[in-house]
C-alpha cells in the first residue's frame, strides 16, 4: 500500500522540483505539503499549486503550518495524525524535514515560544512534528529525512566567520546574544542549528532502532549540496551576497564545480530526495550523507554524550514527553 509523504517547506526550492518529480514518478502516493502562508498571495505557494495542478489526479494536500509557533505544530500534528488515524490519510512512508531560515542581516528575533527563530524553524519545530508523528508510519516503517548542511562542520562553508559548536550551556542555541558582525552571527546560528540537527538525527536513529514498535523506521541527515539557486540567498542577506549568488555564481556554476563538487541547482537534488525519502537509496540504513554519497558527518555531531544531551533539551524545548509521542521510555 502507498503511504504519504509529508514535506514542511513546500513551497521552497528544492521542494517544489521535488513535488514535482513525487506527483510525476510516484502517482499512487499522497503528498502532504506544509507552507507559512497556503494563500495565493504568497507566490512561491502559487508556484507550489501551479506544480501540482499538472497532475490532475494527483492525491496532494497543501496546509499552513507556522514553524515559529509550537502550538501550531502540535495542533497540525494532532490534526494529521486523527486524519491518518480515520483513514482520511494515508498512514506516512516518509516525512522532508525541509523547512529552513536564517538571518545575515539582522539580530537573532525570538519566536512566541522565547526561542531564536532560526533555531526553532530549523530545528526545535521539526524535532516536535517527528516526534508527534512516529506512530503514523506504515506498518513496515518509512524514513525521515533530516537535512543538514556543510555549515555543520567547522571550517567548510565559505560564510562561516564562527565555527558551529554544541555549547556546554544549551540554552545559548535557543536564546544567542548579540554580535557586532551580523552577518557572522547569522550564519553561526544557521551552523548551530545544522549542527544541531545532525546530532540529534544520530541520537534518534539509536533510539528508533532499539524500539521494538518502532526500528523499521530509518533515519538520515542528508546535506543536498550548495544549491546556489536557493531563494535563502535573496532574503535576509546582503544585498552583495543576493547579486553574486544570482549574477555572479549561478553563471558560471560549471567552473566552480571543478573546486566543490557539492555545488549544484535545487533542481538536481529534488529527485535525489525523494527517491531517498522512499528508501530506495541506502535502504533501511541510519546515516549521514553528502548528496548520495556516505560521509562521516563533523567529529562534534558523533559525540554520543552531546547527542544525548542534545537529545533530551530538544524535546524539553519541543515540548515533548511520554505522552505525546510513540517512543517508550526514551523521556519523562
Amino acid at each position: 500500500m502507498a503511504g504519504s509523504v509529508l514535506i514542511t517547506g513546500a513551497n521552497g526550492t528544492l521542494a517544489i522540483p521535488a513535488v514535482d518529480y513525487l506527483l510525476k514518478c510516484y502517482p499512487n502516493y499522497t503528498a502532504v505539503l506544509t507552507v507559512r502562508d497556503a494563500s495565493d498571495a504568497d507566490p512561491n505557494t502559487l508556484r507550489l499549486r501551479e506544480t501540482i495542478s499538472r497532475y490532475p489526479d494527483a492525491k496532494a494536500s497543501i496546509h499552513e503550518l507556522d514553524l515559529t509557533s509550537l502550538s501550531a505544530v502540535h495542533a497540525f500534528a494532532s490534526t494529521l495524525s486523527e486524519s491518518i488515524a480515520a483513514d482520511i490519510d494515508r498512514p506516512l512512508i516518509a516525512i522532508l524535514c525541509n523547512a529552513c531560515y536564517w538571518d545575515l542581516v539582522g539580530d537573532s528575533e525570538l519566536t512566541e515560544d522565547g526561542y531564536d527563530k532560526t533555531f526553532q524553524i530549523n530545528h526545535i519545530s521539526h524535532v516536535a512534528l517527528v516526534l508527534r508523528l512516529l506512530d503514523r508510519f506504515r506498518l513496515n516503517g518509512g524514513r525521515v529525512v533530516m537535512f543538514s548542511s556543510e555549515a555543520h562542520s567547522p571550517g567548510r562553508a565559505l560564510l562561516e566567520k564562527i565555527p558551529p559548536e554544541i555549547p556546554e550551556n544549551l540554552d545559548l542555541l535557543v536564546k544567542p546574544g548579540p554580535q557586532p558582525d551580523k552577518a557572522a552571527a547569522g550564519f553561526h546560528r544557521y551552523g548551530n542549528s545544522k549542527l544541531a540537527i545532525t546530532a540529534w538525527t544520530h541520537a534518534l536513529n539509536r533510539y528508533l532502532e532499539k524500539d521494538p514498535k518502532l526500528n523499521n523506521i530509518t533515519a538520515v541527515a542528508y546535506n543536498p549540496g550548495g544549491l546556489v539557486d536557493s531563494r535563502i540567498f535573496q532574503k535576509n542577506t546582503s544585498l552583495m551576497l543576493s547579486f553574486l549568488m544570482r549574477y555572479v555564481i549561478q553563471h558560471i556554476l560549471p567552473l566552480l564545480r571543478y573546486q566543490n563538487p557539492q555545488m549544484r541547482i535545487a533542481a538536481e537534488s529534488a529527485g535525489d530526495t525523494i527517491e531517498l525519502a522512499l528508501d530506495h537509496i541506502h535502504p533501511g540504513e541510519r546515516i549521514y550523507l553528502e548528496l548520495l554519497e556516505k560521509a562521516d558527518s563533523s567529529p562534534e555531531s558523533r559525540d554520543q554524550a552531546k547527542q544525548e544531551k542534545l537529545w533530551t533539551k530538544s524535546a524539553e524545548w519541543a515540548k515533548i514527553n511520554k505522552g505525546n509521542t510513540a517512543f517508550l521510555g526514551a523521556f519523562k
